[in-house]
């Protein structure tokens, strides 16, 4: 971890929503189920189309702009705008609806939320059921429910009633959304990946204001992330990129039931975390700590063994080959409704993606 801890502007300290920009805050109230991304589509529209020097949309939903068009090498940036969800996957004649997982879950999760189920008619009110404690054995209290065991309940009578306004298919989501916890700690549904997202496009959207800018800048808000880096696969193929900078979440591991022997030491407010590892560029890496230590910007290390569980290792693979890096907001309590992060860290991370940008040469490379 660098010594060097400058201070970099943070979002307002101030309580409710306003602590946090409005272009992220309206990307964590976006609904945006792996595939069916199209109110954090929407958000990326209104706040970049406007700015970007092109911008685009492709056959998975990925929202692509540019700055510097003309320019060289070409720098991707990606953040994937799909989280976690439910798909209904069956309903019964009672009218409770059983459903499948978009994305990874804890079974211990679901039980007892209230989500949104997201229909062509708008969104039905819905709550995860199951049995009830005061109705199960001792020995089936210490169960974890699989996910036949559980269901959405929205108070249809019966099948027909419930399939007049929920098809197999609908995806649903928690209906929780963002908080301050506490100065700079928000608490929100889907920081994994909005937080990502909102990162590069803010950088984009900086970067679109410099003069002094050799490189094309492409960042992209990818989809389909949490079901195998689907949207980045093809976004990437297409733009063929000298090199690309991914921005995801990576686990805190700084709360009780973290051993830092099994997974490495990373705190929630130490900095961006820039990874090492095989899917890692090292010549990106060490740009990366460079910009970051110019700028007096504190940051953390972390060790990947193999290809990363981010978009990073599907570019890498990309055409003949892409310099990748990677970027993380750390984060406690990943694929739940409460997911927590700093947000002077996510601010941390856009001026270090903008400075990146700027410190690139023309048509500079980073084959070793």
């Amino acid at each position: 971890m660098s010594k060097k801890t400058a201070s970099v502007a943070t979002p307002s300290v101030q309580s409710g929503a306003g602590a946090a920009p409005a272009f992220l805050l309206e990307l964590l109230e976006a609904k945006s189920p792996t595939g069916h991304e199209f109110a954090a589509q929407a958000v990326v529209d209104r706040h970049v189309s406007p700015v970007a020097a092109t911008y685009a949309k492709d056959a998975l939903g990925n929202r692509i702009a540019t700055v510097n068009p003309k320019g060289g090498p070409t720098v991707m940036f990606a953040g994937h705008i799909d989280e976690i969800a439910l798909i209904i996957s069956y309903i019964d004649d009672k009218g409770f609806l059983y459903f499948d997982f978009l994305g990874g879950h804890d079974l211990v999760i679901p039980s007892g939320r209230r989500v949104r189920i997201l229909t062509k008619n708008g969104p039905v009110l819905a709550v995860t059921g199951k049995r009830a404690v005061h109705l199960m054995s001792a020995e089936d209290r210490g169960k974890v429910p699989q996910r036949h065991d559980m269901w959405l309940d929205i108070g249809a009578p019966d099948r027909k009633a419930a399939e007049a306004v929920v098809r197999i298919g609908d995806p649903a989501v928690y209906d929780v959304g963002f908080e301050l916890l506490r100065g700079t700690l928000g608490v929100a549904r889907a920081f994994d990946d909005k937080a990502g997202c909102y990162i590069v496009m803010e950088a984009l959207l900086r970067l679109a204001r410099t003069a002094k800018l050799a490189a094309r800048v492409v960042s992209v808000a990818t989809t389909q992330e949490e079901i195998g880096t689907r949207g980045a696969q093809v976004a990437a193929q297409g733009l063929a990129p000298g090199l690309s900078i991914t921005v995801d979440v990576t686990h805190a591991t700084d709360h009780p039931d973290a051993d830092n022997r099994k997974f490495g030491r990373t705190t929630l407010s130490g900095g961006p975390v820039i990874a090492r590892g095989p899917n890692i560029n090292p010549l990106v890496f060490d740009r990366l700590v460079t910009v970051a230590e110019t700028l007096g910007i504190p940051y953390q290390l972390q060790a990947e063994p193999r290809p990363t569980g981010t978009d990073a290792r599907a570019i890498q693979m990309a055409n003949s080959g892409v310099a990748c890096g990677l970027v993380s907001v750390p984060l406690r309590y990943m694929h739940t409704p409460g997911e927590i992060v700093d947000l002077a860290v996510v601010e941390q991370c856009v001026q270090l993606l903008v400075a990146f940008a700027k410190s690139l040469k023309k048509e500079e490379t980073f084959a070793w």
